[in-house]
């Protein structure tokens, strides 16, 4: 994957750093929802759309497209879809938030 520049925009940044493109990337739609879905073992496309509900194929196209970009997610031929070793190291960290939240919250 080519890294991008500090200097390129994201939804809701002008700065472009990589915290502010991580967490536009996390913020869209769904996109949680397929890495929390991908977090075991690899999916077809039709298994992951039905794990996510009403996520309708056109928009679980476009997330799966954006996420292999980035290189969180990556197609096994034959296996499906799944997450990079970037992809796993970005779930351990979420899951520390997930058990954070579960403290602050609960």
């Amino acid at each position: 994957m080519a890294r991008k520049t500090v200097s390129q925009p994201v939804r809701g940044s002008t700065t472009g750093r990589p915290i502010m493109v991580l967490l536009d990337l996390l913020g869209q739609r769904w996109v949680l929802r397929i890495l929390w879905e991908l977090r075991g073992e690899p999916l077809s496309f039709r298994e992951l759309q039905a794990r996510c509900g009403q996520l309708s194929p056109t928009v679980l196209n476009e997330r799966i497209k954006k996420l292999r970009e980035r290189d969180i997610v990556e197609h096994q031929e034959g296996a499906g879809y799944r997450l990079t070793k970037a992809g796993r190291e970005l779930g351990e960290q979420l899951l520390g938030l997930y058990h954070w939240s579960e403290r602050w919250w609960g």
